[in-house]
Order: C-alpha cells, then structure tokens, then sequence
C-alpha cells in the first residue's frame, strides 16, 4: 500500500470518530449535561475492568455473526434481510437439543452449534428457493419470515418447551459454550467461546469468497447472473447456495447467544435487533470480514459502554441515543471526510 493511501486508511476514521465524538458533546451540551463525565463514564463502562471489557467482547460477539451474514448475501447480489429471522431459529435449534440430548460435551457442543447454524440455513433456503425459481424479491420473503419464525418460535416455547417465566427451560451444561478459564480471565463475565468462533468465521468468510472457486462462482452470480449464466455456471443453484451460507452465519449467532449467554430461550414480544444492527455494520464494514469486525467492535462498545452513561452521568437514554447516532453517522460518512481532505490538500497546493 503507498504511503500517503496508507496514512489516510487510518487519518480517515481518526477525525470521523473525533468529528462524531464533538457533535455528541454538543447535544449532550443542549441537554444540560456535561459531556466529559458522559463520555467518561463511556469509556469507564467499555474499559474500567475485565468484567466490562469481557462483556464487551459479549456484546460484539453476536454482530460479528450478524454483519458477516448479511455482507456474505451482499457480496453475491443478494439483500437478506431475514437474519434476524434465520438467527431466531438458529436459537431454538440449539437450545432445543442442548436441552432433548444429554451427551458428552465434546459431542453436545458441536451438535447443538452446528444444529442452530442448519435450521438458520435451511430457513434462509426457503427465499433462496423461491428468488432463484420464481423471481420473489428476497426483501419481501426474508422479512416476512422474521416473524413467521418470531411466532413460530414463541409457540413450541408455549406448547412443546414451556417453563417458568414464559421461557425453556436450561439447556444441558455439556451444551454450553462457556469456558471457564476465558471466564475467569475477564473476572467471570458473560463472554464465551463464540468470539473465538466468530473470529474464525471471519476468516472463513474471506478464504470461501476470494479463494475458492465456489466463491468466485457466487460473487460472479452477484455481480451480473446473466454472464454467469452464459459462462456455464448455475445461476439458481448459487443464489440459494449464498441465502443458505449466510443463513448458517446468522444462525450461528442466534446459537452462540443460547449456549454461551442465556442458556435458555425466552418468548420474544418483538424481534431481537441483532439481524437489523448486522446490516448496519456490514455496511459500516464495507462487507468485508476484517472491517465487519472493527464495525462489530464499535456497535458492541457503544452499546455496552453507553448502559454506564446513564448509570453514572445520569444521561437520559434519549440523549445517549442520539450520541451513540451521531457518532456512527460520522464514521459511516467517511467519503465525506476523505472529500474535505482531499479538497484541503487541494487548496494547499494551490496557493504554493
């Protein structure tokens, strides 16, 4: 990478997050509070011990599933909405037989892992089918299954999978992903084995898409289905291979929030919010696996540093909302900062 192109990959999300950071403490101004202690008591709630940095890693674990799910649809001209959807029923897959089996855990884990990523890959199946023989937008269909599973969901919870609280009862501990040195390290918090996952689900994503034929295939399908087609290559199997692929990634979220968080699966009133927040940080990541996770890191630190701007600054949510927004819109919008940039060089040269 040149030099000047390399100093201006990192120059570029420095003043976005610094431009971010300064119209947040503007509006936490023209709402009466002090923007030191707000963000104080943001950083203090992402760093100030183990515990919070471990379940700050808890909090990103989930959106790195989520982002990689929705970017792998993008990467191969496909928009699926429905992660939040196909992440519900990789939850109950896996609760499901983390709670019916009782096996070794060597065993139990995996099979109950791997149970959440094929029930979110075979819902995902479903609108791949119907867009690849019947041309059904995969908007409408990924969206409207997110509450056929929501329903679905909640139903055998009531019927089949009933305990207190409205919610199953706890999987088996040879299911969980918790591993107690990794606990212990981050002074017993919440974070599991999924980061790790996730990690190498990152690295997965990369080698199918960029190192494989079959990922040459789909981002060629993507990128113009009509001269793949005329190259011999299988239009409709590819379409319903990536809604799959990314469906076994959200599910592989919803998985690792049961088994290494909850331990449960609780009756839902609305959707989770992970699927939505993962098109964002795609998005923000620019669909690809090593900027899905530093946008994965934002999203989870902002969302669990901003519970201790409340607690010790005594911000209102509302507020903290909009900072957390701006925040975000300041990083998305980083053509805008390279145009200033450049304009500014621009000038420069200018009047030498």
């Amino acid at each position: 990478m040149p030099p000047d192109k390399k100093k201006y990959s990192i120059l570029i999300p420095a003043i976005s997050i610094t431009f971010g950071l300064i119209f947040g403490a503007i509006f936490m101004l023209l709402g009466g509070y002090n923007p030191l202690e707000g963000y104080e008591a943001l950083f203090v709630g992402i760093f100030g011990s183990m515990y919070d940095f471990g379940e700050t890693l808890r909090q990103i674990t989930p959106l790195i599933f989520t982002g990689l799910a929705v970017a792998f649809a993008f990467r191969t001209g496909l928009f699926n909405i429905g992660v939040e959807g196909q992440f519900i029923c990789g939850s109950f897959a896996a609760v499901v037989v983390g709670i019916v089996f009782d096996l070794p855990w060597y065993i139990h884990v995996p099979l109950a892992f791997l149970a959440g990523c094929m029930a979110g890959a075979l819902w995902a199946a479903i609108p791949g089918f119907l867009k690849a023989k019947f041309q059904v937008h995969e908007v409408i269909t990924t969206m409207m299954l997110n509450y056929v599973a929501l329903i679905a969901a909640n139903y055998f919870i009531r019927t089949k999978f009933k305990a207190l609280s409205e919610r199953t009862e706890l999987i088996h501990p040879s299911a969980s992903l918790n591993f107690e040195p990794l606990s212990s390290l981050f002074d017993s918090s919440r974070i599991h084995l999924g980061i790790i996952i996730a990690l190498l689900f990152a690295f997965i994503f990369y080698f199918v898409l960029w190192k494989t034929v079959c990922g040459y295939e789909l981002r060629a399908v993507g990128s113009n289905p009509f001269a793949a087609q005329y190259a011999g290559m299988s239009v409709s199997k590819n379409i319903i291979l990536s809604m799959m692929i990314s469906g076994f990634i959200a599910g592989a979220a919803g998985a690792g929030e049961v088994l290494g968080v909850y331990g449960y699966m609780s009756m839902g009133a609305a959707l989770p919010g992970y699927g939505f927040t993962g098109i964002a940080v795609a998005l923000l990541g620019a669909n690809l696996p090593l900027g899905i996770i530093f946008a994965a890191v934002l999203f989870g630190a902002l969302q669990y540093g901003s519970q201790n701007m409340q607690l010790q600054a005594g911000i209102p949510t509302e507020i903290i909302s909009i900072v957390i927004a701006v925040i975000i819109l300041f990083v998305a919008a980083n053509e805008a900062i390279k145009w200033m940039i450049n304009l500014t060089r621009r000038r420069k040269e200018e009047a030498k």
